[in-house]
């Protein structure tokens, strides 16, 4: 194959598995029960005049499944970081008690639950339509060459290639949605 084929196929994978990736950190946005720091990774604190993420201006931790703890650096962010958490509406009632932030995570209700799993799928459905965009750049990248003079055959095995990745990222996609899935909906 040739060197420009060869690039072709490195980028497409390197931008499939960036779909991936991207699709792991939306899953970790979408809490499945029990507590966990990534819950609050949306939520951002207006920082003197600059809008900062929570996890600069707090100590996060999570002392059993069910609470959540932060410390602010600053103790006189307490009444702000409380405000950021309502608002960032997650559905959480966070708790002052002067050192602290308490948040209780409820436990999830079926209907919630199934919400999530709706939300997941949405997600995984985004990561698949980056997949397939990714298919079609590659596959246009690799038109061009054979216009250019590239051996048909060679173009054909690239694309074929190029449909081997697509259909393996397809794959990890509805595993991850599986697994996913399977982690919302366990009582």
């Amino acid at each position: 194959m040739t060197e420009e084929i060869e690039f072709i196929l490195d980028s497409t994978q390197e931008s499939m598995e960036g779909s991936i990736a991207h699709l792991e950190k939306s899953f970790l946005n979408i809490r499945a029960g029990k507590a966990s720091p990534a819950m609050l990774g949306s939520v951002f604190v207006d920082y003197y005049g600059s809008a900062t993420p929570l996890s600069q201006i707090a100590k996060i931790s999570v002392p059993d499944a069910r609470t959540i703890t932060l410390q602010p650096f600053e103790k006189n962010m307490l009444h702000t970081i409380e405000k950021a958490i309502m608002i960032a509406n997650l559905g959480f009632n966070p708790m002052n008690n002067g050192d602290l932030i308490i948040i209780s995570v409820p436990p999830l209700t079926e209907e919630r639950r199934r919400d999530l799993a709706k939300q997941a799928k949405i997600e995984a459905e985004d990561a698949k339509i980056g997949i397939r965009n990714v298919r079609k750049d590659a596959n246009t990248e690799i038109k061009k060459l054979e216009k250019e003079g590239t051996s048909e055959d060679i173009c054909k095995i690239a694309e074929d290639e190029v449909q081997n990745l697509t259909n393996n990222y397809i794959k990890k996609i509805d595993e991850h949605l599986a697994h996913k899935e399977a982690e919302i909906m366990k009582v």
